[in-house]
């Protein structure tokens, strides 16, 4: 899961600020190439997420008086296996195996998310099969 280089960034209080927040800490910036990640800009209407995400936002107060909003894990994941590329998929099946993500209730908040059909079948289909990969098979 820390292998992720890119931090999405959503000024909630200034949807619009998007886009200047991270001028000077994008990729390919001076951050980037010294911290050896960026921030990409995103929509608020982007993600697919669980009813009820907004109130499970996990606060990171920093020294400058800034407060980062973080997306609690199981819903961070549910928009992981609902956008369906690789590299979040890679970061799911990495937090199921190291006990960071509950199967039990990543599924529930799958469930939980507005999704059409076929995208759900897929999301679905790839949170069963990673699961599958950490259960030894029966006996």
């Amino acid at each position: 899961m820390a292998s992720s280089v890119d931090l999405d960034l959503y000024p909630r209080d200034d949807p619009g600020a998007a886009t200047a927040a991270v001028a000077g800490i994008g990729e390919d910036s001076d951050f980037h190439r010294a911290f050896d990640c960026y921030a990409d800009a995103v929509s608020p209407l982007l993600p697919v997420l669980p009813d009820g995400w907004q109130d499970r936002l996990v606060p990171v107060h920093f020294a400058s008086g800034v407060t980062a909003w973080f997306l609690e894990l199981h819903d961070a994941a549910v928009s992981k296996y609902a956008r369906g590329e690789d590299r979040d998929r890679q970061w799911a099946s990495a937090g199921l195996a190291a006990g960071l993500l509950d199967p039990d209730l990543l599924e529930t908040r799958l469930w939980a998310a507005l999704m059409e059909p076929d995208e759900r079948q897929r999301a679905m289909a790839a949170f069963r099969a990673d699961v599958a990969e950490l259960r030894p098979p029966p006996d």
